[in-house]
């Protein structure tokens, strides 16, 4: 494992937080790519949690960007409890999703930030035509990183909202009405990360649109 330090932590969202860690060295990883964490803290050495760099590899330091559940009492609400300055643990970074074509993103909540480093990669090298992402949260004030995802030029963003009905966003579930509504052509890589209930309904959903998705589960 590799020890290092938090060198900021923002808030993103009203259970969202973004942390800045010091990069460890010879830590290579690619974008997309996850590590797991751990707190280096007695009786939290050996608990780990997997979470995707949401930098991308050649800034200066590591970001992650992490929703805390204040029910759970494991790893991911103890970091939402520490404090600029004090030390991680990370393991090996590894793979999760490849971006290989242009196709259709649905993320539920915190699944945005597998997403995120591929996006502003794509957005940096002004390749993101044609990617749609379709983000499900329950309101408004639960979505990560809404502006800069809006602002990205080239990559159509749909909110679907389950607990509110907003204007300029689709209210209720993703079901196979909605994704026909929105991607009249489903021959598409669909790529899917979110909370587990979400992805095995989707992936019913796809799969009775006989559509195979690329999905990994990242929930706490």
């Amino acid at each position: 494992m590799h020890k290092t330090t938090i060198l900021k932590i923002d808030q993103v969202t009203h259970d969202v937080k973004r942390f800045r860690i010091a990069e460890p060295e010879a830590f290579n990883y690619t974008v997309g790519d996850a590590t797991e964490i751990a707190l280096d803290r007695d009786g939290w050495r050996e608990e780990t949690r997997p979470f995707t760099m949401t930098s991308l590899p050649e800034e200066k330091s590591l970001e992650f960007t992490i929703k805390g559940y204040p029910e759970h009492d494991g790893v991911t609400e103890k970091l939402h409890q520490l404090n600029e300055g004090d030390s991680l643990l990370l393991a090996e970074p590894f793979k999760t999703f490849c971006y290989e074509e242009s196709g259709v993103f649905i993320a539920g909540g915190a699944g945005i930030t597998p997403f995120m480093a591929i996006f502003r990669h794509l957005d940096k090298e002004g390749k993101l035509a044609g990617n749609l992402l379709i983000f499900a949260n329950k309101t408004s004030e639960d979505i990560i990183y809404r502006d800069e995802l809006d602002a990205m030029d080239g990559l159509k963003v749909e909110h679907v909202l389950s607990e509110e009905d907003t204007a300029g966003t689709h209210h209720g579930e993703i079901d196979a009405d909605l994704l026909k509504d929105l991607v009249p052509d489903l021959d598409k890589r669909f790529y899917l990360c979110g909370p587990p209930p979400m992805m095995e309904a989707l992936e019913e959903v796809l799969k009775s649109l006989d559509v195979e998705p690329d999905s990994v589960d990242f929930s706490d």
